[in-house]
C-alpha cells in the first residue's frame, strides 16, 4: 500500500455528502460543516471560494479545488458578497438565523441551489468522518488546494456530473467510490505539478531503494521489522538504508513504522468495533498493552480514549 493508496484504505467516503449546486447570483453560502476534505468542481459559470485566512480563489469550469476543515470558508459569485445561507456539520442548511432551507432550496435529486436554471454549477463531494491513514497525505496540502483546468484533466469530473442525479439502487456507494478516486486524482495532480512541495516521504517513493522500503512497511506492518530485514529485503546494506532512508524521509524506518502502525491502529479503532488485542496484532504489536503504551507516548490518550472521541 503506497501513500494514495492509503487514501482509499483510510478516509474513504462512507455515505458522503455529494450534490450539485445550481446558482444565479447574488448568491453566497458560508461552509461551517466542519468537515475534513472537500473537492469542489465548477461545470459551469464560475464560483469564488474565500477562506477566512488566506487568499481568495476563482473556480472556472473544469478547475477543482480541495477544502481542508475543520476552518470555514464560504463559497459565492463574488468574493464580497455576504453570506445568503450556512451549511453545517452533517450538510444541514439553514439560513444565518437558522431557518431550514434544504426543502425551498431543493432542486431535485441531490441538486440544491437557487435558481434551476442559474448560471453557476459547482459539484461538491465531502468527506463526513475524518481519517488517519491518509493524515500525513493530506496535511501535506495547504488549506485550499486549487487545480486550474489547464494543469489538471480528469474524465472523472464528466462521469460525476452525470451520476450525481441519479436515484438508483446503490447510487450512493458508486458516488462515494467517484469521490475517492476524484481525491486520489486531484492529490496526485497537486504533487506532481512543476515546484510542489510534496512531502519527503512521498517524494522518497521514487526513489529505487527507499520507495520499497516504504512500500514494505506499508504493506506488511505487521511482520517483526528491523532496519536489518528491511535492509535485505530492499537491496541494500543495514548502514546505507538506514542512512538514505532518513536523509530522504526525515526520520529513521522504525520511527517512521511507528507512525504508519499507529496512525492504521488509531482508523481502525474507529472504523471497526474491534477490541484493542485484535487491533494491536493486526498492525504489528504483540498485544494490547504494546500498543496501549506506544499510543500513548506518541499520542497522549490510550486507544480507548481515541475510540471514544470519534
Amino acid at each position: 500500500m503506497d501513500a494514495l493508496a492509503g487514501l482509499l484504505d483510510g478516509p474513504r467516503a462512507r455515505g458522503a455528502f455529494l450534490l450539485r449546486m445550481i446558482m444565479e447570483p447574488p448568491w453566497s453560502v458560508r461552509i461551517e460543516d466542519e468537515a475534513p476534505v472537500c473537492l469542489m468542481c465548477v461545470t459551469g459559470g464560475e464560483a469564488w471560494i474565500v477562506p477566512d485566512t488566506g487568499d481568495a480563489v476563482l473556480l472556472r469550469p473544469g478547475d477543482i479545488a480541495i477544502a481542508r476543515g475543520p476552518e470555514p470558508y464560504t463559497v459565492a459569485h463574488d468574493p464580497d458578497a455576504p453570506p445568503r445561507a450556512r451549511i453545517g456539520p452533517g450538510g444541514g442548511c439553514t439560513t444565518l438565523s437558522g431557518e431550514p432551507l434544504a426543502q425551498s432550496m431543493r432542486l431535485g435529486v441531490r441538486t440544491w441551489g437557487n435558481a434551476p436554471d442559474g448560471g453557476t454549477t459547482v459539484l461538491v463531494g465531502t468527506y463526513l468522518m475524518d481519517g488517519e491513514v491518509g493524515r500525513r497525505l493530506l496535511d501535506a496540502l495547504p488549506g485550499l488546494a486549487h487545480l486550474p483546468a489547464d494543469v489538471w484533466n480528469c474524465p472523472l469530473m464528466p462521469f460525476l456530473d452525470e451520476e450525481i442525479s441519479r436515484d438508483e439502487p446503490g447510487q450512493s456507494v458508486v458516488l462515494d467510490r467517484i469521490l475517492d478516486l476524484l481525491l486520489i486524482a486531484a492529490v496526485r495532480s497537486w504533487f506532481s505539478r512543476p515546484g510542489a512541495e510534496a512531502p519527503a516521504w512521498y517524494r522518497a517513493m521514487a526513489d529505487p531503494v527507499v520507495g520499497r522500503a516504504l512500500r514494505l512497511l506499508q504493506n506488511e506492518p505487521a511482520r517483526p521489522w528491523t532496519v536489518a530485514s528491511l535492509a535485505a529485503e530492499s537491496g541494500a546494506s543495514r548502514a546505507a538504508l538506514a542512512r538514505r532512508f532518513t536523509e530522504l524521509v526525515g526520520e529513521p524506518p522504525m520511527a517512521y513504522l511507528t507512525g504508519w502502525r499507529l496512525a492504521l491502529a488509531a482508523d481502525l479503532l474507529r472504523r471497526t468495533d474491534a477490541t484493542v488485542e485484535s487491533v494491536a496484532r493486526q498492525v504489528g504489536y504483540s498485544g494490547a498493552f504494546a500498543l496501549s503504551a506506544a499510543f500513548k507516548r506518541v499520542r497522549g490518550i490510550s486507544p480507548q480514549e481515541h475510540r471514544g472521541r470519534g
